[in-house]
C-alpha cells in the first residue's frame, strides 16, 4: 500500500519523465491574486502564465501544492471533521502546459498515471465533459476505449471552468471513481450525485477561449491546461480507504493527538482528533508562510482555526497545551516534501504554545458563559447575538467557534443581532477617534480603516506581489482615480512596502495597474492603514484596480542589512560598556545606520575598535535569523531588549540572531541578540556582508550616537581607508603598521618646532622686528609710560605672552600691540596691576579697534583682546589709544 508521500513522489516523477518542470509549491499566501485570502489551488502561482503576462523558462509544469480553504467563498471550516473529504488544509496534484500541449496530450496522461502507474481499475472510472466538447468525448473514446454510458455531458458551469467574468475559461473534463453498489449515491448529473458512490478524483481544465464582457468568446491564441487532483483524494481510494482521515499520513496525526491527549483515536473522541489533525497541518503551514495570529486579515483566520482545534483538544480532557507538541509529528511526516516546515518548526511550536496557552486562560470562562446564556434559553431556541459578540468581544471566541460549539448541542446563533452588536462597537470606537485630540487629516485613515480593513503586511516574505487598490487619498480626501503627475496617496488591502516604523524608514518601488503606473516615494502607518505615497508617472490609477506591488529591491536590502546589524552593534554596546546601554533612538536607511544609546562619556578608540570587531565576528558566524510572536512580558523574560518608549500590544514579534557559543544550537539563553522588533532583516547575518563605524559622538545629555555603514558601503569605506593609509605610509617611508608611531612622532616633533617658533617670533618682537635692536622703547603720555608696536608675522595668540614680557620690563605702564595675522589684524593692551585703577586694558582696545575695522574687544583691566581687518589703520589706531592716557 502505497504512503500519501509515495503517490506525491510517484505523480511528480511521472510528469518529471514526461518532459515536466517540477515546481515547488507557492506559499499560502498568494503574491500575484489579490482577490484569494489564501492559495487554494495548483494554478493560483501559474495565473500570469496562463494570461501571457509572465513568461518562465519552461512550458510544462507540475507541483504539489499545499492550499488552505478557510475563509472567503472558499471555506471548509464548519464542515472538517465531520465528514470524510473536507479539509482546511489540502494538497492539489497538478500539471500544466502554457501553450504546450492540449487535450490530445492532457487527457491520456491522465489516464495512463491512474491505470498503469496507479493501477486503477479501467471499469471503475467514468468522467464527465462540458456537453458542447465533443474533442474530449472523442479522445476520451479513442484513447481510454470508455463507452458512451462512461461519457457524461454537464451542461452546467461544474464543467466549465474561468478566470473570472471575463478573460482565460475553457470546458472542463472530470475524472470519477465507482466505489461500486454497495455505497450509496448516483452518478454526476443525476438526482443521488451527492452520494459517496462516485467520487471525483481528478479534475482537467481546458483553458482555450477567452470571455469578454458581453459574454462573447474567442479562441485562445496559448491554449493552456490546469489540473488538480487532491493527494488525499487519490490517497484513499489508492489506500483502498473511502475516508480521508484513514489515510497514513493523516492517521498518523490522529494516533499523535491521541496519544498526547490520554484518548482513544476511535472512540467517542474521534471527531475532536480529526480536527485537530488537519487544523495542525493548516495552522502550521500557515505559521511557516508567514501568517501570524492577529484580529485581522489572514492571522484572523489563522487564529480561528487554532482555537477551534484547541477546544477540541479541551473537549478531549486536555489540561494543558495540545497543539505544539504535535509538531514534530507533522514534520516527520511532511518536512521532507515542504522543508520550509522544518525551518519553521520552532517558529511554529512557540506561536501554537504561547496562543493556547493564552486561549486556554479564558476558554472555561467563556465555556461557562455560553452554558449559563443556554440554560436561560427555552429549548431549541438561538443563542442571542449580543450573547455571541460578548464572548467574541469579551473571550476571544470568533462566531464559528460559537457555532461550532453550539452545532452539537443543536441550537444556532442570531447572526442578525451579532452583526447588530458589531456594528454597534464599530459606531463607539468611531466615537472615541472623533474624540481622541487626533487631527482631521488623520480621520480618513480611520474611516478607510473601518470600512476596508486594515492593510496586510507581505514584505516579510516577498518583495513582489499583487494586490488591490482599496482606495486614494489627494489632498485629504478620497478620490476615485489619480491621472499622470498627480502626487497621490495609495491604500491596498494588501502590500509587500514595510511602512516606516520603529527606526526604519519607509520603502520605495512601483505600483502598476492596467491602466497606469505609479512610482511610490514613500510608505507610512495610520490607524493600521499603510499609506503608500506615490506619484503617477504614466496613464491613470484606479480604486478597485488589481496592482502589480514591487518593492526596490536593492534599497530594501540594504535598509534590511543596516537594521541587522543595529540589533547587533545594540548587543555589542551592552557587552562592551554595561547593561546600561539601552536605546534611545535609531535610523535604518539605505545607505546609513544610526543608533542612539544611554552612555555618559564619549567612547575611546579601543572601545569602538571592540564593538566594531565583535559585530563583525557575528556577522561571519552567518548564523539564520530567526522570528518568534511571544507575549511582551514572556519575550522579557528571555532577556529580549525593548525599544525605549515603544508601546507593545498583546503580541511582539522577537527577532534573535548569533549563537554565543558556536554551537548552531541558538537555545534561550545561547542566542546572542533578542529584541522586539516588527522590521525586516536578513536571512543570516552572513547577508550583513561588513559592518564599519564612521563616526561616533553626543546626540544629546547622556546619550551617544553611532553612525556606520554595512555591505559594499562599509567595504567602500574601508577599502578608500586602507587605500590612505599605504598612501600614508609611503610618504612616511613606514610599513603601515606602523604609521601610528610614525605620524605620533612627527606630531610631537612638530608640536616642539611650534613652540620653538613661537619664542623666537616672541623674541624677535620684543627686539623691534630685527636681531641686534634693542626693542621699541616706552614714551610717557598723561604721567603714564605707553608703549605701542605693530608687529608683522605674529599670531593673535602670541599678543598676550608679549604683553607679558613687556610688563615685566617696563614695571609699570601700558601696552598696545597691533598684529598683521595675514588678511585680519589682532590687537592687545596690558596695563600693570599698578595703574589698573586708574586704566582699564579694555578701554585702551575698545579705543584702538575702531580704526582697525573692527568693533567691540573685551578682557579684563589688565589683559584685553580685539580684532579687526585693516592694518592701514593701525597708526590711527595708536593715536587713538594716546588721547584716551592723555586726557
Amino acid at each position: 500500500m502505497p504512503t500519501l508521500n509515495e503517490i506525491r513522489s510517484a505523480f511528480l516523477d511521472f510528469f518529471e519523465r514526461n518532459d515536466h518542470r517540477v515546481v515547488e509549491s507557492s506559499p499560502l499566501v498568494p503574491r500575484n491574486d489579490p482577490t484569494l485570502m489564501f492559495t487554494n489551488s495548483g494554478m493560483v502561482q501559474f495565473k500570469n502564465c496562463f494570461t501571457g503576462v509572465e513568461h518562465r523558462d519552461y512550458s510544462r509544469a507540475a507541483t504539489s501544492q499545499k492550499c488552505v480553504r478557510a475563509g472567503g467563498k472558499h471555506n471548509d471550516l464548519d464542515n472538517v471533521g465531520y465528514t470524510a473529504r473536507h479539509h482546511t488544509f489540502f494538497e492539489m496534484l497538478g500539471n500544466f502546459s502554457f501553450g504546450d500541449y492540449f487535450k490530445e496530450q492532457a487527457i491520456p496522461y491522465a489516464w495512463d498515471l491512474l491505470t498503469r502507474d496507479f493501477g486503477l481499475d479501467r471499469s471503475k472510472l467514468l468522467v464527465t465533459i462540458y456537453h458542447t466538447d465533443d474533442e474530449a468525448a472523442d479522445i476520451w473514446k479513442k484513447y481510454a476505449g470508455l463507452p458512451d454510458e462512461r461519457i457524461i455531458r454537464i451542461a452546467s458551469d461544474d464543467n466549465f471552468w474561468s478566470m473570472g467574468s471575463t478573460g482565460p475559461c475553457g470546458p472542463c473534463t472530470e475524472i470519477f471513481y465507482d466505489h461500486g453498489p454497495d455505497v450509496w449515491g448516483g452518478p454526476p448529473g443525476s438526482a443521488d450525485e451527492d452520494g459517496d458512490r462516485f467520487i471525483e478524483i481528478w479534475n482537467l481544465v481546458f483553458m482555450q477561449n477567452e470571455r469578454f464582457e458581453d459574454g462573447s468568446m474567442r479562441p485562445l491564441d496559448m491554449q493552456s491546461i490546469d489540473t488538480g487532483m487532491g493527494l488525499e483524494r487519490i490517497g484513499a481510494l489508492l489506500q483502498g480507504k473511502h475516508d480521508n482521515y484513514d489515510t497514513d499520513l493523516m492517521r498518523h496525526l490522529i494516533e499523535a493527538s491521541a496519544h498526547a491527549t490520554s484518548t482513544g483515536p476511535d472512540g467517542p473522541g474521534r471527531v475532536h482528533h480529526r480536527v485537530i489533525a488537519d487544523h495542525l497541518r493548516s495552522t502550521s503551514f500557515l505559521i511557516a508562510d508567514g501568517v501570524m495570529p492577529s484580529n485581522e486579515g489572514r492571522g484572523y483566520v489563522l487564529r480561528r482555526i487554532m482555537r477551534r482545534a484547541m477546544r477540541h483538544a479541551h473537549m478531549l480532557g486536555a489540561k494543558e497545551p495540545v497543539m505544539h507538541r504535535l509538531v514534530p509529528a507533522l514534520v516527520a511526516q511532511m518536512g521532507q516534501a515542504f522543508p520550509e516546515l522544518g525551518r519553521a518548526q520552532a517558529l511554529v511550536t512557540e506561536t501554537l504554545r504561547l496562543e493556547e496557552t493564552r486561549f486556554r486562560q479564558t476558554l472555561e470562562r467563556g465555556l461557562r458563559l455560553l452554558e449559563d446564556e443556554l440554560g436561560h434559553l427555552p429549548e431549541g431556541v438561538a443563542l442571542p447575538g449580543e450573547s455571541a459578540f460578548r464572548l467574541y468581544d469579551t473571550f476571544g471566541f470568533p462566531l464559528d467557534l460559537t457555532q461550532d460549539a453550539l452545532r452539537e448541542k443543536g441550537r444556532e446563533v442570531d447572526i442578525t443581532g451579532f452583526e447588530a452588536a458589531m456594528a454597534e462597537q464599530k459606531a463607539k470606537a468611531r466615537a472615541a477617534w472623533a474624540g481622541s485630540g487626533e487631527t482631521t487629516d488623520q480621520q480618513v485613515w480611520f474611516e478607510i480603516a473601518e470600512s476596508h480593513g486594515v492593510t496586510e503586511f507581505l514584505g516579510y516574505g516577498t518583495e513582489r506581489a499583487e494586490g488591490r487598490i482599496v482606495t486614494l487619498v489627494h489632498d485629504g480626501s478620497e478620490v476615485s482615480q489619480a491621472t499622470c503627475d498627480t502626487r497621490v496617496q495609495i491604500v491596498l488591502n494588501q502590500t509587500p512596502f514595510y511602512a516606516e516604523a520603529g527606526g526604519q524608514v519607509g520603502d520605495t518601488g512601483a505600483i502598476e495597474t492596467e491602466s497606469g503606473r505609479a512610482r511610490v516615494t514613500d510608505c507610512k502607518k495610520a490607524a493600521g492603514v499603510f499609506v503608500h505615497f506615490a506619484e503617477v508617472e504614466e496613464g491613470e490609477i484606479k480604486a478597485g484596480e488589481a496592482a502589480r506591488l514591487e518593492v526596490d529591491h536593492d534599497r530594501r536590502s540594504t535598509i534590511r542589512a543596516n537594521h541587522s546589524a543595529t540589533h547587533l552593534l545594540h548587543e555589542a554596546l551592552r557587552r562592551a560598556l554595561g547593561p546600561h546601554v539601552a536605546q534611545r533612538g535609531s535610523l535604518n536607511a539605505p545607505d546609513r545606520l544610526r543608533f542612539d544609546f544611554s552612555h555618559a562619556s564619549a567612547l575611546d578608540p579601543g572601545d569602538i575598535a571592540r564593538v566594531e570587531a565583535e559585530v563583525n565576528a557575528y556577522i561571519r558566524q552567518n548564523s539564520p535569523v530567526e522570528t518568534r510572536i511571544m507575549t511582551p512580558d514572556d519575550a522579557r523574560a528571555i532577556g529580549a531588549q525593548a525599544l525605549f518608549g515603544e508601546k507593545y500590544g498583546d503580541e511582539v514579534r522577537v527577532v534573535a540572531m548569533g549563537w554565543l557559543d558556536g554551537s548552531g544550537k541558538g537555545a534561550d539563553g545561547q542566542t546572542y541578540s533578542i529584541e522586539l522588533c516588527g522590521g525586516t532583516h536578513v536571512r543570516r547575518t552572513g547577508d550583513i556582508g561588513t559592518f564599519a563605524v564612521i563616526g561616533e559622538g553626543a546626540s544629546s545629555a547622556g546619550v551617544r550616537r553611532i553612525e556606520a555603514l554595512t555591505g559594499a558601503a562599509a567595504f567602500d569605506h574601508l577599502s578608500a581607508r586602507s587605500s590612505g593609509l599605504a598612501t600614508l605610509a609611503g610618504d612616511l617611508k613606514t610599513r603601515a603598521e606602523d604609521v601610528p608611531e610614525r605620524v605620533h612622532a612627527l606630531i610631537e616633533e612638530r608640536r616642539a618646532l611650534a613652540n620653538e617658533v613661537a619664542q623666537l617670533r616672541r623674541e624677535l618682537a620684543m627686539a623691534g622686528g630685527s636681531a641686534g635692536e634693542a626693542g621699541p622703547v616706552p614714551r610717557e603720555l598723561g604721567g603714564v609710560p605707553f608703549l605701542s608696536q605693530v608687529l608683522s608675522g605674529v599670531q593673535g595668540r602670541d599678543l598676550p605672552p608679549l604683553i607679558d614680557e613687556h610688563k615685566a620690563r617696563m614695571e609699570s605702564g601700558a601696552i598696545l600691540l597691533i598684529a598683521d595675522t595675514g588678511g585680519k589684524v589682532a590687537v592687545a593692551a596690558g596695563v600693570t596691576a599698578d595703574l589698573t585703577g586708574r586704566i582699564s586694558a579694555v578701554d585702551l582696545v575698545r579705543a584702538a579697534v575702531p580704526a582697525l575695522g573692527g568693533k567691540g574687544g573685551g578682557g579684563r583691566p589688565d589683559m584685553a583682546q580685539g580684532g579687526g581687518s585693516d592694518i592701514g589703520g593701525a597708526e590711527a589706531a595708536i593715536k587713538a589709544v594716546e588721547e584716551v592716557l592723555s586726557s
